[in-house]
């Protein structure tokens, strides 16, 4: 049996160009975005790989992502589910603020720890243990069932949502997650064993 996902950062969005904190905010693919879902699309096709089930969340630039995948690797039509629970890192009080500006405003030192950190959390918004706490679960109970029947899973998602859960299936310490950087609409494959440990991981980069 092929227990079998793929797991997909979104494209670039419109505010990752403009170089904001973007968090639950909801904004688009730039153009470039646009051609790095089509090009992930592009690579499942030429691997083969088939979907029985998708998953994305709540916000728009991965749903678009999503949705360019699966026209460009003919597998429109297979059932989508969108839960917030793999919605991005909620950036609370920093959404919407140019990074240099928030540097400006709290300090290098202090933004950077807010990025970077495991469990320290921006004012009113999420650490990625935060993050962890809601995709971690939702994974075990929503996910993983469909990939161990053999289905084929593709999930669409955001930097630290998949982060999360790539710290979970790959056994990464908080120091080890925090320095683990995802490229816009690179698919990484994953293979499970029967006891859901990885069997196999690849980045498709071509």
């Amino acid at each position: 049996m092929d227990r079998m996902m793929v797991l997909v950062r979104h494209g670039q969005s419109e505010w990752n160009l403009k170089n904001l904190f973007t968090g639950w905010r909801d904004v688009g693919l730039t153009e470039q975005g646009v051609a790095e879902a089509r090009a992930a699309g592009q690579r499942i096709k030429a691997r083969d790989l088939r979907f029985g089930t998708t998953f994305t969340s709540a916000l728009t630039r991965a749903q678009r992502t999503l949705d360019l995948i699966l026209e460009e690797s003919g597998q429109t039509g297979i059932p989508i589910t969108r839960d917030q629970a793999l919605n991005e890192r909620d950036y609370g009080d920093l959404s919407g603020l140019n990074k240099d500006d928030a540097r400006a405003k709290w300090g290098e030192e202090q933004v950077h720890i807010w990025r970077r950190s495991y469990s320290t959390a921006p004012p009113g918004g999420e650490s990625l243990r935060d993050t962890g706490a809601r995709v971690w679960p939702y994974y075990i109970h929503n996910i993983q069932p469909h990939v161990m029947r053999g289905e084929g899973v593709l999930i669409a998602a955001h930097g630290n949502s998949l982060r999360a859960l790539i710290m979970a299936l790959d056994g990464l310490t908080a120091d080890e997650v925090v320095k683990l950087e995802l490229a816009t609409g690179l698919p990484i494959l994953y293979r499970l064993n029967a006891d859901t440990s990885v069997a196999e991981k690849v980045e498709l980069t071509s």
